[in-house]
């Protein structure tokens, strides 16, 4: 529904403004779709590029420096295994519904540590070996690491407050 909402200006455009006209007058769709009053003197044409669909992008926010989905085994082995600093591994999966609310706050209190904890997020869908290996049998499950040992493990949804015990007890003193 929401997405509706905040698509509903675009779906509204004409499909014949959509076409060829559309890139030699950008200024038209953009006083459709924006709040901003039509003054149409100070818009520039804005250049239409496509991004290929192999393109990765990268982000340097606190979320995403101490956050990482693992790819493989191999993987799983250098990031986790062989880390340096603790690590909270999150099993989920894309149809669970309490994942999807455990993972962005599990996410924000890492990042609140500012690097002392690493977070990696494991799909039991795409790494079952992995979730054998570790004995997940529900998601959402979380391990904590410490120099590749299981330290301690929950399994279900936490408020903020308990994920912050969580990692201060993995941290330790």
């Amino acid at each position: 529904m929401a997405q509706k909402l905040l698509l509903r200006p675009f779906l509204s455009i004409p499909a014949k403004l959509l076409s060829g006209p559309l890139r030699s007058q950008p200024p038209l769709l953009l006083c459709r779709v924006s709040a901003a009053p039509c003054n149409l003197t100070w818009r520039l044409p804005v250049p239409f590029t496509t991004v290929p669909a192999t393109t990765r992008t990268f982000s340097t926010t606190l979320v995403f420096r101490h956050t990482f989905n693992i790819q493989d085994g191999d993987d799983f082995q250098d990031r986790v295994l062989k880390s340096e600093k603790p690590v909270v591994i999150d099993f989920h999966a894309q149809w669970c519904g309490p994942c999807k609310i455990l993972g962005p706050r599990l996410e924000k209190i890492v990042a609140k540590q500012k690097g002392k904890v690493l977070m990696a997020k494991v799909d039991i869908d795409d790494h079952t070996d992995l979730a054998i290996e570790y004995e997940v049998s529900a998601v959402p499950t979380v391990l904590a690491m410490k120099n590749g040992d299981v330290v301690d493990k929950f399994v279900g949804i936490k408020d903020e407050d308990q994920l912050e015990a969580f990692l201060k007890k993995l941290m330790g003193p």
